[in-house]
């Protein structure tokens, strides 16, 4: 996993254009069951992928923050949802609340979230590649195989198995 980890960005940055025109591809004509074959690739892999050996995730990027996930987490910590805020987040240039910076300020040295049952729906969802009507979210996926071990994996094993 850490010589994958280290090696991510440049596989990445490799695959880029060919993932990109795949992605074009597949959004012009996705198979019928693309949704169970992007379900069955992503259980296939996080079978043999311990996100806790890895947390890049958390260490490079942070998550978009609904209003349902500030109130779930201020909630949890028993402050006003605006204290919160104020004292974890920011909002970005698309107006969301994002962390303030990254790492993540709820990830431990042992790679574990304090906040792991009342996580973002963001991080609870990531990498994404098991989302319905996945052709929707090509760009989203592109950047998320620079991030995560099991997305690259994932889209690896799609290439294979869809002919676009």
């Amino acid at each position: 996993m850490k010589e994958l980890l280290n090696n991510l960005p440049k596989l990445a940055k490799d695959k880029h254009k060919e993932n990109k025109t795949f992605f074009t591809k597949l959004k012009k004509k996705p198979p019928k069951q693309l949704d169970y074959i992007m379900q069955e690739l992503h259980d296939e892999e996080f079978k043999k992928t311990d996100c806790l050996t890895c947390a890049n995730c958390c260490k490079t990027t942070g998550p978009l923050f609904t209003d349902k996930d500030v109130e779930r987490i201020s909630k949890h910590f028993k402050m006003k949802a605006q204290k919160f805020i104020e004292q974890f987040l920011r909002v970005d240039e698309d107006n969301d609340y994002v962390l303030q910076s990254v790492p993540c300020i709820f990830l431990g040295a042992d790679n574990y979230c304090s906040i792991y049952s009342v996580r973002p729906k963001a991080c609870s969802e990531f990498p994404h590649t098991n989302r319905k009507k996945f052709q929707q979210i090509s760009n989203l996926t592109i950047k998320n195989v620079a991030i995560c071990p099991a997305a690259f994996n994932i889209v690896e094993k799609m290439k294979e198995k869809i002919k676009v």
